[in-house]
């Protein structure tokens, strides 16, 4: 008798299965039908959560998801996501780069694809429903200004003309409230996170600047019951010293210490703020997100080697690393946020480094302000542009959880 082989195994057994089948109509119709509803829930439109169908998968890595792996695409059919005339915020604050004499407006049009996913188009609407009740604060320096600035603009567009809104300025907290919604988005200023001479009063870059390493409650008990809390501090570490104040300002027994900024101080000024996050902010309650370094191409004179001045478009070498970038100091941020979520409090690290990066040709440069020809802010970004995406990114987070 011949001997069976395995594939003859197989085949019989997949016989034996179908015939069952045709004997048990019924089991064939389930097994048809829940074929068919897999491929429908496979794609299934997930507009109908207020979501695009390709969503940011969150589960991915974070160098997967939209920050190292991808590219910008010239896209000028469906960006800019607003116009900077029809912002009305633009009217407060900085960068409104077209009202300051920019001709070229190419840097409007560019999209972050990254290779292993897409970013929902951020859609207002949604958006405010999910955020009724709430409070969002982005507190940092004014690369966190600049993105809280982009968030408006983006809600703005789906404001209805007869809605109204309230801006209003209390001491370092800057906010705007949308009545219909009951939503406020706010700025705190704190460009170290932790008390300092830079608080109120200080011009950029102040050398040097005056820190107190370990307190932080002045300015938190401005920020405590937000649900949503964005934090961002790195350019104002950017000059070589600081001082360290142990004691408090204004007093005659304070003790001041002049150091050299580095990784280190970095770590105990974040582990204040740690600290206090994991001991005042209740993590059932509030959602939050720490926003990764935001490059500079130099600057800030016309004469400066490298500058941003006159760039038209992305660099598109993907090795490209802005030399701007302090990875150490990366690092510490990466390893603090990871502690904590071993504590039980999370924060999601939103790394927007090198994707922001790419993108020379999008900050102000000259046009800052009018008759202005010889600084080139090459720090802070035009509108329409670059803080745009990184709000996209958050808003897939938020709209996520």
């Amino acid at each position: 008798m011949k001997s069976l082989t395995k594939d003859d195994v197989e085949e019989k057994n997949t016989k034996k299965t179908w015939q069952n089948s045709v004997r048990c109509p019924h089991v064939a119709s389930l097994i048809l039908i829940a074929l068919v509803v897999i491929s429908l829930m496979h794609n299934f439109d997930n507009n109908f959560f207020g979501l695009d169908n390709q969503f940011l998968d969150l589960n991915l890595k974070q160098d997967q998801i939209a920050n190292k792996n991808g590219k910008w695409v010239y896209d000028n059919i469906s960006y800019p996501l607003y116009k900077e005339g029809e912002c009305s915020f633009m009217g407060y604050r900085f960068p409104a780069c077209e009202k300051f004499g920019r001709k070229d407006f190419k840097y409007r049009n560019w999209r972050w694809q990254p290779h292993h996913c897409d970013i929902p188009r951020f859609n207002g609407s949604a958006f405010l429903d999910k955020m009724k009740g709430k409070t969002l604060i982005y507190v940092g320096d004014s690369l966190n200004r600049n993105q809280w600035e982009s968030m408006f603009c983006l809600i703005n567009s789906f404001l209805p003309s007869s809605s109204s809104h309230k801006y209003q300025c209390e001491g370092n907290l800057c906010k705007f409230y949308l009545v219909e919604y009951n939503v406020t988005i706010g700025h705190y200023w704190s460009p170290f996170l932790v008390e300092s001479n830079c608080d109120s009063n200080c011009s950029f870059p102040s050398i040097p600047g005056t820190i107190r390493i370990e307190s932080i409650e002045k300015n938190g008990r401005h920020w405590i019951d937000a649900d949503i809390l964005v934090f961002d501090t790195f350019a104002w570490w950017k000059e070589e010293w600081m001082l360290i104040l142990w004691g408090s300002f204004g007093r005659p027994d304070a003790i001041y210490q002049l150091v050299k900024k580095n990784p280190r101080i970095y770590e105990i000024t974040l582990n204040t703020w740690s600290d206090w996050l994991e001991m005042q902010i209740n993590p059932t309650k509030t959602k939050m997100f720490f926003m990764s370094h935001s490059p500079y191409h130099f600057g800030p004179t016309l004469k400066d080697k490298f500058n941003c001045y006159g760039h038209k478009e992305p660099i598109f070498d993907e090795k490209y690393w802005p030399d701007s970038v302090n990875r150490k100091m990366m690092q510490v941020v990466e390893s603090i946020i990871k502690k904590l979520d071993q504590r039980g409090v999370k924060v999601e690290y939103l790394n927007i480094t090198q994707l922001s990066g790419y993108r020379i040709d999008a900050h102000p440069s000259i046009y800052v302000s009018k008759n202005n020809k010889n600084y080139s802010d090459c720090l802070h970004w035009c509108l329409p542009g670059v803080p745009d995406v990184w709000n996209e990114i958050l808003y897939a987070y938020i709209m996520k959880s």
